[in-house]
């Protein structure tokens, strides 16, 4: 039954925000933004959403509401942000032109930094940063699934009442919190994979099923948890294990991995990063965004971060020649780089 909140709009309608929407279809009216190409695929085939745990639910074309027109936006209640990370201040820009004051704006994306973008354009709305824990595959068009687990993280506001219950009826509760700072800095640590999978050209459980993968995402992992323990800014508990243990934990031998690890490996065969789904697509990552921030963390300090930086020079590589890796040649490579700054 369509409760009585208002209007979401789902503003960037590629993987997450065709997720997350089509799972609301039915509790609130929905309506997405986006562009046309991806508008133009749910018209022909509508939007159906999976999950990992068997849920299966889909909304016809005709009861789609799709927009192209940042305009579209006017008379939203609550606006989903889930365009990619270098898109955010174009985002910005179109809807600090359009929205009511006193709309509720969550940024549901990569990096660290995109609800401040949207913040400093919006201040007439309440902007949040979110944070989605899960992956969705896009299995055929207009079919989006999520193959992992975690609940929606939202920066804990008194706004965000009116929404919950449709979020949780929708099977999409909302974790509040209070410090979703930390929370963007640990998904940031775990999303450092992003690179390493999509240039191993494996799905996800595959990659991090072999210890030889894991240890370049270990020296990824230690340089930005170094990176962040200098700037004293804490990361949150995401896993079962703390983040400074989870090093420790990827680099056990695959057997004892599987049986400490097996929530890390709960995912769905046919799972790869945003990164690998990126560079099939033809289209620019994220990396600078998420290994590019401990980049510039470590350059604020004065210092560099060379695994990581020599992780965004192979994916910006490979955004224009992709190849395929293998474990020994990854970490051969990132410890070179590893080498010549201790040198």
């Amino acid at each position: 039954m369509i409760a009585s909140t208002g209007r979401i709009v789902v503003y960037g309608a590629g993987s997450i925000g065709s997720y997350i929407g089509g799972r609301l279809e039915g509790q609130t009216p929905i309506r997405y933004i986006g562009r046309d190409k991806a508008l133009q695929s749910l018209r022909e085939h509508g939007l159906t959403v999976t999950d990992y745990r068997g849920h299966q639910q889909r909304t016809a074309p005709a009861a789609l509401d799709l927009r192209s027109e940042p305009r579209a936006a006017a008379d939203a209640a609550l606006v989903l942000v889930c365009v990619k990370s270098a898109a955010t201040v174009d985002a910005a820009q179109q809807l600090a032109s359009v929205l009511k004051p006193g709309t509720v704006v969550i940024s549901l994306q990569n990096g660290l930094y995109n609800a401040d973008v949207l913040r400093d354009a919006l201040p007439q709305c309440t902007v949040l940063a979110g944070m989605v824990p899960f992956n969705v595959v896009q299995r055929a068009p207009g079919v989006f699934h999520q193959a992992s687990s975690g609940e929606l993280m939202v920066a804990s506001d008194v706004r965000l009442a009116a929404w919950l219950a449709a979020f949780a009826n929708a099977g999409l509760p909302l974790e509040l919190r209070h410090d979703m700072a930390a929370v963007q800095r640990a998904k940031l640590l775990l999303n450092l994979n992003n690179a390493i999978n999509a240039l191993s050209d494996l799905p996800l459980r595959d990659e991090l099923s072999q210890r030889g993968w894991r240890r370049c995402l270990v020296l990824a992992q230690r340089e930005a948890l170094d990176v962040f323990h200098q700037a004293r800014l804490p990361v949150a508990k995401l896993t079962p294990v703390p983040p400074s243990w989870l090093p420790h934990v990827l680099q056990l031998p695959d057997a004892l991995f599987r049986r400490v690890a097996s929530r890390m490996l709960a995912i769905d065969p046919i799972a790869r990063s945003s990164t690998w789904d990126d560079l099939k697509a033809d289209r620019l990552t994220e990396v600078d965004y998420i290994n590019g921030e401990v980049v510039k963390l470590a350059q604020a300090q004065g210092r560099l971060a060379p695994v990581n930086a020599k992780l965004c020079e192979l994916i910006h590589a490979a955004e224009r020649n992709h190849r395929r890796w293998t474990s020994e040649e990854l970490l051969e490579e990132l410890s070179e780089e590893l080498s010549e700054e201790l040198s």
